[in-house]
């Protein structure tokens, strides 16, 4: 029967159109922001109540990011033959890590300087308080050994079951190296890591179903819990933010891309669906699988993708790093003290330290922050409580721009190491080879486009299609 001649009363299907539109996780996500922002503004109470939608999906991928790191991260160093390679991607890494925070923070530096939007406050110190600030933010804060100590764990196996990334990337690596050095007889294990890494994958993609949810319960609760009113005392600051780290995004990730070959916009669509995902939930942690499989998508070769974004995010916080300067001095600002630019240059070089291992979750930059001013006397810890009403509207920025300035070190240690497909990642991000969902129980691999730029084999190991770095993709599940 012809639509013409449906039954009176009979509903129409909704058009094949909107069904695939709808389909998208990025549209979900959209749709989920969207619903919970209205949620928080028009009953409070509710969307502040909703907070355990956004931190049970959180939880949900947190813990799969340790499993997935670790078998990334060890069979891309099994597939690799050559310690000497990890060491040259990991030092190429720190540098970039060094070089883009530095720069950074720089330009916070400069725009709050510029701006002042925490001139004319006058906001006298004997009246703050740290009452009220997570106890975090007031403890004591941990040294430079300490911090490196704290990249051991107690046992192998209590990495894969804390919540920091850089025990698991520490692990993984000795793992990897232990079944270069055990030759055949690590061969096999390196065969089931493979074959686990798919499987936690496909658990992955179940989970990110869960995505529109999550991000519906955390914007509620933040404009439930933390009201739009907040915002007009402090919109300078936010605003200016926000532009500084847009400013950082286009203009020097942008010059990094193009230095590479690559366009930053075609790959900001590519990553649009974990870009929401962010913003929904103020954290860059539940995106860490599926970035680490679009970038793989994108022709970065695997062990060059374990190894480089999970370290970034704890030693690459572009967005943190703006944060810091900025927020230090708009304190200083408010509280009437004139900081010299020798005292700025001194706080610029502690946060250099103090952002690194900051996880990519809600709250991680306020803590660096307060670590920040504890290190130095300028500014009281107490003049925190003065944006801690505010910091989850920044939050959302620090986090994007964390994510994108990772996905771009990704490509861009890949390109410099020589493990990066361009003709496959420019097809990529033009959208010809598109990062599809694998049904289950179909393992065979999705039509590739013929490439004329692989990945070249690390030196001393042999061209074997099976071991040559850039030759191991396979499809990998999706969400959309």
């Amino acid at each position: 029967m012809s639509r013409k001649d449906a039954a009176p009363g009979c509903v129409d299907a909704p058009p094949s159109r909107l069904r695939r539109l709808l389909s998208l996780l990025y549209v979900q996500c959209l749709v989920g922001v969207l619903a919970g922002a209205v949620v928080g503004w028009l009953w409070p109470s509710l969307g502040a109540d909703l907070k355990p939608l956004g931190d049970g999906f959180i939880a949900l991928v947190r813990m799969m990011i340790a499993p997935v790191i670790f078998c990334t991260v060890v069979h891309g160093i099994a597939s690799m033959g050559n310690a000497r390679a990890v060491g040259r991607v990991s030092l190429k890494a720190l540098i970039y890590f060094e070089v883009l925070t530095t720069v950074a923070m720089v330009i916070g530096l400069v725009v709050v300087n510029v701006i002042q939007p925490g001139s004319g406050l006058h906001v006298d110190p004997s009246t703050l308080s740290t009452k009220g600030l997570p106890p975090e933010a007031t403890a004591g804060h941990e040294s430079i050994a300490d911090f490196v100590l704290s990249m051991i764990p107690d046992t192998m196996l209590s990495a894969l079951t804390g919540h920091e990334i850089l025990p698991v990337l520490l692990v993984s690596v000795l793992f990897g190296f232990g079944l270069n050095a055990a030759g055949e007889a690590g061969a096999g294990i390196t065969q089931g890591i493979e074959k686990l890494s798919k499987v936690l994958f496909t658990l992955i993609r179940w989970i990110m179903r869960l995505a529109p949810i999550g991000a519906f319960g955390s914007m509620a609760f933040t404009i439930g819990n933390y009201g739009l009113d907040t915002l007009r005392h402090l919109f300078l600051l936010v605003g200016s933010f926000w532009l500084t780290a847009l400013f950082f995004v286009l203009v020097v990730l942008g010059a990094v891309m193009r230095l590479n070959g690559l366009r930053l916009l075609p790959f900001l669509r590519y990553i649009k669906e974990e870009l929401l995902i962010v913003l929904g939930t103020s954290s860059s942690e539940p995106v860490l699988p599926r970035m680490m499989a679009k970038l793989e998508h994108a022709g970065a070769s695997k062990p060059v993708v374990g190894i480089t974004l999970p370290a970034g995010y704890s030693f690459n916080l572009d967005g943190t790093a703006i944060y810091l300067t900025m927020g230090s001095v708009f304190l200083a600002q408010a509280l009437g003290i004139d900081l010299t630019l020798t005292q700025q240059l001194s706080m610029l070089a502690v946060m250099l330290l103090t952002s690194k291992g900051a996880a990519g979750v809600t709250g991680s930059g306020f803590i660096a922050l307060a670590a920040t001013l504890s290190a130095v006397p300028h500014v009281p810890v107490a003049a925190l409580a003065l944006i801690f009403g505010i910091d989850r509207f920044m939050s959302e920025a620090r986090a994007l721009t964390s994510v994108v300035g990772n996905g771009v070190a990704t490509l861009a240690v890949a390109k410099w190491e020589g493990q990066l497909d361009e003709e496959r990642a420019k097809a990529v991000l033009r959208g010809d080879l598109p990062f599809t969902t694998v049904l289950e129980g179909d393992h065979t691999p999705e039509p590739q486009a013929e490439t004329t730029s692989g990945a070249k084999p690390v030196e001393g190991e042999e061209a074997a299609p099976s071991a040559a770095i850039g030759n191991d993709r396979e499809p990998v599940p999706a969400a959309g």
